[in-house]
């Protein structure tokens, strides 16, 4: 697959880009689900909820907008004082209490109330002529007019309304043209108001977290960003990983051009961990499949590093950012303990890339040309249980359904020389891998 098209029209992401929108992504994404279980946005989507409400609209509506005339407590209030000032209940008021409605009330109940009929009696008493003066006066009939009346009886239940504490704190409320702003509901309105405004609340109502779904579906199960300084302090082993634990795997082959030098070619200076193939003799073991190890002189050194013992993994994504240099073969590939499975994620022959499933009959997979290997790019596996997709950065490169691994692999990333290749130094450099469990 040549991808130079591609690259030079802009369809393959630059790597920094893909790097910088993953690290937004996944700061947005802590940031989304710390929001999401905040004390705050459950304040504000239960606020949200009452105030944006049919009946909390309506209620604020009708504080707002009511008149105070058309309240039941104008009503009462206007009512009432009109009765109040009225003349004709201020007289009955005044007669009530008065020291002469009181002697008239009394005398009514003796008998000499029934002589107020004779003219001769009254004329000659003064007590009569006084009695009967009260009697026909106008007080009196304002008296008699009211008394027991329903008039009487709705000033009075009117006086106790509008006296009430309960009503003189409605009226009031009614009376003021700012009503709403005195209420419970305004209150709760501004606190929604004011959590609406929350810089994390804000983020959260206008972030798409479909774009988290990715993500949202794999669990990083390992991860390396090289801050070591030691192979003893990482998860990372020199040499082969084989199933017995007795087996060598601190070895070469004879085969090949360079002896594996049990980690001493591997160093991490700055976040990146380097494998260096070096022009250099040494004796070294390697591997004859005819006669076992032996000894053999070798021109260069380089070194093999395995997560055997401390990770694997069966299915999920597969992820590194590689580059490299030189005549040296360099790969980034999943093993197991035997031979096969082998899944290369990034093999450089010294000329071109290439990623595939090795079978026992052949090489299932596809080389790849049009992109500078000195350059990081992001090599990924995905591995399913029905097929297995490799990509590079955003690009699909190839995809197959056939010998899909069953058992768990680890990674490995080594430099090597092939014998009948002519080969040099070079250097394989890893900014970073990370493995996911879907």
């Amino acid at each position: 697959m040549n991808l130079f098209w591609k690259n030079l029209l802009g369809k393959i992401t630059p790597t920094e880009v893909l790097e910088k929108r993953e690290e937004e992504i996944t700061i947005a994404m802590n940031r989304y689900e710390k929001v999401s279980k905040s004390v705050e946005l459950a304040e504000y989507q239960k606020l949200f909820h009452e105030v944006k409400s049919a009946t909390f609209i309506e209620h604020k509506k009708t504080l707002q907008n009511r008149k105070y005339k058309d309240t039941e407590e104008f009503k009462a209030m206007k009512r009432f004082n009109k009765l109040h000032h009225s003349h004709p209940l201020k007289v009955y008021y005044s007669i009530l209490n008065s020291a002469e409605l009181k002697a008239f009330v009394a005398f009514e109940k003796t008998p000499e109330y029934e002589k107020l009929g004779d003219k001769k009696e009254v004329a000659a008493s003064e007590k009569l002529q006084k009695m009967k003066a009260f009697e026909k006066s106008k007080d009196y009939k304002t008296y008699c007019r009211f008394h027991e009346s329903f008039t009487i009886k709705e000033y009075e239940e009117l006086k106790a309304k509008v006296e009430s504490d309960e009503f003189k704190q409605n009226n009031a409320f009614w009376a003021n043209p700012q009503r709403w702003q005195t209420t419970a509901e305004y209150k709760k309105e501004q606190r929604f108001y004011e959590l609406a405004k929350n810089p994390d609340i804000e983020f959260y109502n206008n972030e798409k977290p479909e774009r988290f779904k990715e993500f949202l579906n794999q669990k990083i199960t390992f991860e390396d960003s090289f801050a070591w300084n030691s192979l003893t302090k990482s998860s990372w082993d020199f040499g082969f990983q084989y199933k017995s634990p007795d087996a060598i795997g601190n070895h070469s082959f004879t085969n090949e051009k360079q002896a594996n030098n049990g980690g001493k070619n591997s160093q991490v200076r700055d976040g990146i961990l380097t494998i260096s193939t070096k022009k250099e003799n040494v004796t070294a073991r390697a591997w004859n499949p005819e006669k076992g190890f032996v000894m053999q002189e070798f021109e260069y050194t380089s070194d093999v590093l395995q997560t055997g013992k401390e990770f694997r993994q069966k299915e999920g994504t597969f992820m590194a950012k590689i580059r490299c240099t030189g005549n040296a073969h360099h790969a980034f590939w999943l093993g197991a303990d035997g031979k096969l499975p082998h899944i290369n994620i990034f093999y450089y022959d010294g000329k071109k890339i290439s990623v595939g499933n090795a079978t026992s009959n052949v090489f299932d997979g596809v080389k790849i040309t049009g992109i500078n290997p000195s350059k990081f790019f992001i090599y990924t596996l995905k591995w399913s249980k029905s097929e297995l997709i490799w990509m590079i950065n955003n690009i699909e490169v190839y995809r197959t359904s056939a010998n899909i691994p069953k058992e768990e692999m680890f990674l490995v990333f080594n430099s090597f020389i092939p014998q009948k290749s002519h080969g040099g130094e070079g250097t394989l450099e890893i900014d970073w891998v990370k493995v996911y469990q879907n």
